[in-house]
Formats: C-alpha cells, structure tokens, sequence
C-alpha cells in the first residue's frame, strides 16, 4: 500500500502540474509512492481514482494512514470523500499558492484539511492550517542553460536570430494583450528578433486570441509574434534554454514558475510585480520588475536589454546560480516532507 498518493486531474499541463511533478520526481526517490489521475512527465504512471481509494483502505506498512497530497478543488474533494465518507486512514495535505481570498466552497474545503503548506508567507494569510511554508523549486536536471544559445534557437524551427516568449494561459489576467502591444512596439527596431506566445486560449478567451491576431495583422507582424499554442512539458525545457529573454506581465499571478524556470535555463527575465517575482529578481540580478500598466517602461526596459549582451549574459549566470542553489524543488520536496513527517509523526 502507497504512503503517499499525490494526485493530478487536470487533463491540461498547467503550473500547477509542473509544480506537482517537480516533487513528485524527487519524492519516487524517498517515498512509496503512487501517482492518481493524470500523467506528469518523469513520474510513475498514474492510477484511477478509484485504485487509489482502493489501495488506500489498508494502512500502509510502518505508516498510520495514507497521506494524499491534492492541489485542486476536485482533488479535495475526492481526498475527502475518502477519508469522511468511507472513513478510510487517510490524511489530506493541500498546498496553497493563492495571494488573494479564495471564494466560499474552496475556503470550506481547505477547512477540513489535515495540514496545508503554503508557498510564500503571503499565501500563508490567505488560509487555515499552515504547517508548513514551501516555496517552489524548479527541477535543474530538466532545465538548464544550453552550450550555445544562437544554436538551441534555430533547432526550435522558429525564424529569426533569437526569441523571446511569454507562457502561459492566452488571456487578459496573464497578460497576455499586454506582452503583444509591447512587441508591436519592441520588434520593428530589433529585426532579427521573434515573439513567441506559448499557450492556449479558452474557449472563452478565443474573442480575445482574435483580437490581438487582428493588432498583429495590422501591424504586419504575423510573422514574427507567433502562437504555437500548448507546448507539450517535453518540449518546454528545449525552447526555454533556446530564448534571450522570458516576458510574463501577468495582472494576477499567485507564485509563477516560469521565470523560475527560464533562470534554470539561464534565462534572465522581464515581469510585473505580481506572484513571487519580485523575491526571483533579487535585486535586478536575475530579472527586472516593471511597472503594473507602464508599457512604454516595459518597451524601453526590453529594449535595454537585448542591445546590452555583456549585461544579459552577467544576468543568465546569477539566475542560474540562484534557482540551483536557493530555488530548487529538491529544497521544496524537503520542506514538504516534514509536514509529512509530522503528520505521521503525531499519528
């Protein structure tokens, strides 16, 4: 019987899942451990919920219950259907990264957790039960800087000398309107360089896709700010090492992994005071924090960057340093395994 399940029903690959499986790769190494639902690329395959209340009816050996560690709101409820309902030993671990009120069913949820680890001691206020604070990590096996850059960014097939790139859900609280108006502005004096906007948009989000294709097409640029769409997570650490720089300028964002993960891969970065940036920035050594609805700013800081290489190549080595040595997720899965610990420590 698995000591700890971690589930993932979300069917799409989200920071949420990037963040799960980040742990997951360096818990396999410690714990028995099954992952429910969805597969996350480098963990075991996954199991069927209904496995995972199957083998969590017996206790497993040498552990007074299962911990379940969910995420989302279906995964709460399905952890507490199990332990409430079929009164299985089971205990709930749920991690919180939200930076502002969750809405009246979730906060009920998180109430009937076990233990809840949040990522940043703002995260933290917003819920009950902290155990634990686990900022995440990003995983430095799978993303890491490339030999040569100029080289990673022509095997991406993309055209152009170098890119740049936002990631992520296509819609207004990441953004995403804003990083188009900036290269609308940003790329006519940069010949040789090409946006990417690496994600997918909603079905509810598809008038608003539209209407930045139109900026795009007036501005004759549909050749150079490109929509690739969802990149599959195997994919994602080949073009992060192959980009200049990383643009997120979210209106809302609760922590954030992608500039975390473009400094593991030697990638410095440009983004809005929101989620845990600010902290990633340190100082302007590895990214630069712009103002909220500045978009000029966000231009000229842009440009600044791309015509001072001795400058971006100082940045790539300090944000590299710091994600493997300060931002891990082996550092994170550390973290989270003390509230395990405790939990059954305490029985």
């Amino acid at each position: 019987m698995p000591e700890l399940i971690v589930t993932n029903f979300n069917r799409n690959f989200t920071g949420v899942s990037a963040t799960a499986a980040n742990v997951v790769r360096q818990h396999m190494q410690t714990y028995d451990l099954a992952l429910a639902g969805q597969p996350l690329l480098g963990c075991p395959d996954p199991i069927s919920k209904s496995k995972a209340i199957s083998l969590s009816r017996l206790r497993p050996k040498d552990r007074p219950f299962t911990i379940w560690h969910v995420r989302r709101n279906t995964e709460m409820r399905a952890a507490l259907w199990a332990r409430d309902v079929l009164r299985l030993p089971v205990k709930i671990v749920f991690t919180s990264a939200a930076i502002r009120r969750h809405s009246a069913f979730p906060r009920w949820l998180i109430s009937r957790m076990d233990a809840v680890i949040a990522t940043t001691v703002e995260a933290a206020s917003f819920v009950p039960n902290v155990r634990g604070i686990a900022p995440h990590g990003v995983d430095t096996d799978t993303f890491y800087p490339a030999r040569d850059r100029a080289d990673a960014w022509s095997l991406t097939g993309f055209p152009g000398t170098h890119g740049i790139a936002t990631i992520g859900r296509i819609r207004r609280e990441k953004g995403t309107d804003r990083f188009v108006e900036a290269m609308i502005a940003l790329l006519p004096k940069h010949p040789g360089l090409t946006a990417l906007v690496v994600g997918r948009a909603a079905r509810s989000d598809q008038a608003f896709l539209e209407r930045l294709q139109s900026k795009i097409e007036q501005a004759g640029l549909s050749g150079r700010i490109l929509f690739p769409g969802e990149m599959p997570a195997s994919e994602l650490p080949a073009l992060m090492r192959a980009l200049s720089l990383v643009v997120q300028l979210p209106r809302y964002e609760g922590y954030g992994m992608t500039p975390l993960e473009g400094m593991a891969s030697g990638v410095p970065f440009v983004a809005t005071d929101q989620g845990y940036y600010r902290s990633f920035s340190a100082q302007g050594s590895c990214g630069v924090i712009v103002p909220d609805e500045d978009q000029q700013a966000t231009v000229n800081t842009l440009s600044d960057l791309l015509n001072a290489p001795e400058r971006l190549d100082t940045m790539s080595y300090s944000a590299q340093e710091a994600a493997m040595f300060q931002l891990s997720s082996v550092r994170e899965a550390d973290e989270i395994s003390k509230v395990y610990e405790d939990l059954w420590a305490k029985g």
